[in-house]
């Protein structure tokens, strides 16, 4: 079984896996409708023998279905991401996150998709205070977006129990890497900060810093993603994993990272000031994730801690971003 269905595969994360894959010897059609992800993303696979593109969104049920026909997996990444964007407008996330997973869903089902693999989130796990986070332990969640994810993963759920569609959640936690998108009001914390010290702009931190986050490199979603594809021990399936280091960091302590990695390409970066706002609302103050399940059951060893993931994302973006 060789035929994947990567949706959102002209965003930051999809369009890495359409690399992988492709360069795997799989057969990949990349579905997205270009609102967050890009063209240039995959510019390089267009051509391939191997890979299609299909425009389209997943809020409408027949180009779900079309892109289902014929596929063994399914990867699904689509999915309007941000907190503060579904603080703003809750009715287009829900639309997409909710109605166009339940048309994937359905899609998968009705084409005897072998294994359903879609993109969870950390932000299901909301007001618990308790670290590290484990998968069976969450709180209420904390923004819209923290419900569509959470709703995916119940949809999930009822689809592996009901219909026998086989379902793995990975829960993400703050991914970065190369290809993240910089610009834009709902840019991710890390390739914003980037952009800025590269331009010797002050990044703004919200709040005083002490916000901790469990960083996740992308060639560490990209082994999640393989691994839940591909598993074969029945007790591995039908589940939910957190997909993470199993560390934290930060906010304060990345951005100095940042600083002194950027600063080995541009010396006067070390000397920007660090400027502070307001939290944001909907942020979870912590987030460090248990990877023992993801260990145990799919034997899960991260290929990148924190620092080696951002010096090589580093060197990513000051090569492609020097020029913006």
């Amino acid at each position: 079984m060789k035929r994947i269905l990567i949706t959102g595969g002209a965003g930051f994360i999809g369009s890495n896996l359409c690399d992988y894959f492709i360069s795997k010897g799989y057969e990949v059609t990349c579905l997205d409708n270009l609102s967050t992800g890009h063209l240039h993303n995959i510019s390089e696979l267009v051509l391939h023998p191997s890979f299609t593109f299909i425009q389209g969104d997943i809020r409408d049920l027949e180009t779900c279905k079309r892109a289902c026909e014929g596929k063994d997996f399914v990867l699904h990444q689509a999915a309007l991401g941000s907190v503060p964007r579904s603080i703003n407008d809750p009715i287009t996330s829900n639309d997409v996150n909710v109605s166009g997973f339940l048309n994937m869903l359905c899609s998968a089902r009705d084409a005897k998709i072998k294994r359903f693999v879609y993109a969870a989130s950390s932000s299901t796990y909301g007001d618990s205070k308790s670290l590290p986070k484990v998968e069976d332990v969450i709180g209420k969640p904390l923004s819209p977006y923290a419900i569509t994810k959470y709703v995916n993963e119940l949809y999930a759920d009822i689809f592996s129990k009901t219909y026998g569609l086989e379902c793995i959640g990975l829960r993400y936690f703050n991914v970065f890497g190369r290809r993240q998108d910089p610009k834009g009001a709902y840019a991710a914390v890390i390739p914003k900060f980037v952009i800025q010290l590269m331009n010797h702009e002050s990044p703004t931190i919200n709040g005083g810093g002490d916000y901790s986050r469990d960083f996740t490199y992308i060639d560490n979603v990209i082994q999640m993603n393989e691994l839940a594809m591909l598993a074969k021990d029945s007790h591995a399936i039908n589940t939910v994993y957190n997909t993470a280091v199993g560390d934290r960091t930060t906010i304060l302590e990345m951005t100095e990272l940042l600083k002194e990695f950027l600063g080995e390409y541009d010396p006067a970066i070390k000397q920007i000031d660090i400027l502070h706002g307001p939290v944001r609302p909907g942020d979870v103050p912590h987030s460090k994730a248990s990877i023992d399940k993801a260990a145990e059951l799919l034997g899960y060893v991260p290929s990148h801690n924190f620092a080696k993931g951002l010096k090589e994302a580093v060197s990513w973006y000051y090569e492609n971003l020097k020029s913006t």
